[in-house]
């Protein structure tokens, strides 16, 4: 009977101890453990060439598509007649777009710089249409240039008009996609290169994307975050620039947020998506939408705020970036050779209603016009995004120029485009494993050890008591007198003796 009253002692014992082990463990993962994934996180979002995500950074491992949507002009004789235009979407036009970063150089104030080169393949199985295909658009360098000149002398206006006719320029075109995209050559173009070489910046073929392909975007600057992580991504400079100079104020001037690829980590809510855009010429504000899911990962959707392209009398703010026309529409012409040129979103969505009803075919919608970004709110690295973007043409009548006929003003859709990509194949299964399925498991294990070190100290106690009512149950069962003594003297002796080796087991199944 005493080396039972042994063997329990020892069992109880060894529950407490692994109980308490197991406590003391999943109390110190609980404490210990974000502040570990918080310091593997900043060790490996910044741009440093022995972090994680410096190969996603330098190399975009994620498949961009620029998908373009132009407007076709169905009623052109109509239109110079001084009817309402008529158009018709065309398109998905896809296009593959590379994406690599050249000439990194790091800096001694804790900033990279570098350039970002694409370059675009169409993809015919992706497109709805081929390169091939002809579209009838306004013709940009005559309507451009038409309403460019109105403010000039009417002698200086004739005179144009005898420029365009004798080189068989009209007021709209029927151009391939292919040429709308990456350029046709151009009599009007040639001429003014000749003539006043300063006056153009395009030397040979005109095309809208034609200065994309193969190109940058300009010198970035960027924070590392090396030294000082509350800066990381942040840039610092473009094209050696604090701020820029194509609009009339400072604060619309401002270059903020990142270049618009990776955002600080450990998001929150009220956190929004600041960046700089070198094609819109501006920084842009994005704000928090809604939580979501992406392939198991959880996110943060952002979209648009109504006010990204409010003119000046719906939100101040924006009132640098006038003159202004309706609201939703941002004039680009002081960075784009003060072509009358227009950025929406696509079909006008979110812009004044009288800009859908001048022009007959827009339907737009938020489904299918909004633009979002799905950002990893731990890393601020982007898992799906979809930029879309419109642009348009300001057209009107201009006294003296013939070829713009009776023209009624109107902001005339050209093409509007879409930028999407999205986290796929093994990038975004060693994103999963390492950035979201360790970090659950190590959140969970923090909480069953502790469970575990619970339950196995309350098994102990429940033992310890069981086994010491059993021995008073013998006391109590045995004779009086003198006997009475000795059965207490065994129980105490039995519950001060060690047990055997071997006989923890043993007991347990008793």
């Amino acid at each position: 009977m005493g080396s039972s009253r042994a063997r329990t002692l020892w069992g109880t014992a060894a529950l407490s101890f692994t109980g308490v082990l197991c406590a003391v463990l999943g109390a110190v993962m609980i404490v210990e453990v974000p502040s570990i994934i918080r310091q593997q996180v900043h060790k490996n979002v910044r741009i440093d060439p022995s972090s994680l995500s410096f190969g996603m950074w330098k190399e975009i491992p994620v498949p961009f598509y620029l998908s373009v949507y132009f407007f076709d002009i169905v009623n052109p004789r109509e239109i110079l007649e001084g009817k309402r235009p008529q158009v018709r979407e065309r398109g998905p036009y896809v296009y593959r777009e590379f994406r690599h970063k050249a000439n990194i150089t790091f800096n001694d104030n804790d900033t990279v710089s570098f350039l970002e080169y694409r370059s675009f393949q169409f993809q015919p199985d992706k497109s709805g249409g081929l390169e091939s295909d002809y579209i009838v658009m306004p013709n940009i360098l005559v309507l451009g240039a038409a309403v460019m000149m109105e403010s000039k002398p009417m002698a200086l206006r004739l005179l144009m008009t005898l420029a365009f006719s004798t080189l068989g320029e009209r007021a709209f075109m029927n151009r391939t996609v292919g040429e709308i995209m990456w350029g046709y050559e151009d009599p009007l173009v040639h001429l003014i290169n000749k003539y006043l070489p300063d006056m153009f910046p395009v030397k040979g073929k005109f095309g809208l994307f034609a200065g994309l392909n193969n190109s940058h975007s300009g010198l970035f600057t960027v924070f590392t975050g090396i030294k000082d992580f509350s800066r990381i991504h942040l840039v610092d400079k473009w094209n050696g620039l604090s701020k820029v100079n194509f609009w009339h104020s400072d604060q619309c001037n401002m270059i903020n947020g990142t270049s618009g690829q990776m955002w600080a980590p450990f998001m929150t809510p009220e956190t929004s998506l600041e960046f700089y855009s070198p094609e819109a010429c501006r920084s842009m504000t994005l704000v928090f939408q809604k939580e979501d899911v992406f392939e198991g990962i959880p996110t943060y959707r952002f979209k648009a705020p109504e006010t990204l392209f409010a003119n000046g009398s719906t939100y101040p703010p924006n009132e640098g970036f006038c003159p202004c026309l309706e609201s939703g529409i941002q004039n680009v012409s002081t960075c784009r050779f003060s072509a009358p040129l227009f950025l929406s979103h696509p079909h006008f969505y979110n812009a004044d209603p009288v800009l859908v009803q001048a022009v007959l075919g827009l339907h737009p919608n938020e489904k299918e016009h909004s633009l979002f970004l799905d950002i990893h709110p731990v890393t601020g690295i982007p898992m799906n995004c979809s930029v879309k973007l419109q642009l348009s043409l300001y057209i009107k009548a201009v006294p003296g120029i013939g070829q713009t006929g009776q023209i009624k003003p109107v902001v005339l859709p050209l093409l509007w485009f879409e930028e999407r990509g999205a986290m796929e194949g093994d990038t975004l299964q060693t994103f999963y494993t390492q950035l979201v399925l360790l970090p659950k498991v190590l959140h969970y294990a923090q909480y069953v050890l502790l469970a575990l070190g619970c339950v196995l100290l309350l098994a102990s106690i429940v033992y310890l008591v069981r086994s010491q009512e059993r021995c008073f149950c013998f006391w109590n069962s045995t004779k009086k007198g003198a006997k009475d003594q000795e059965a207490m003297q065994a129980c105490s002796e039995s519950l001060m003796t060690p047990a055997p080796k071997g006989t923890v087991l043993q007991e347990a199944r008793l």
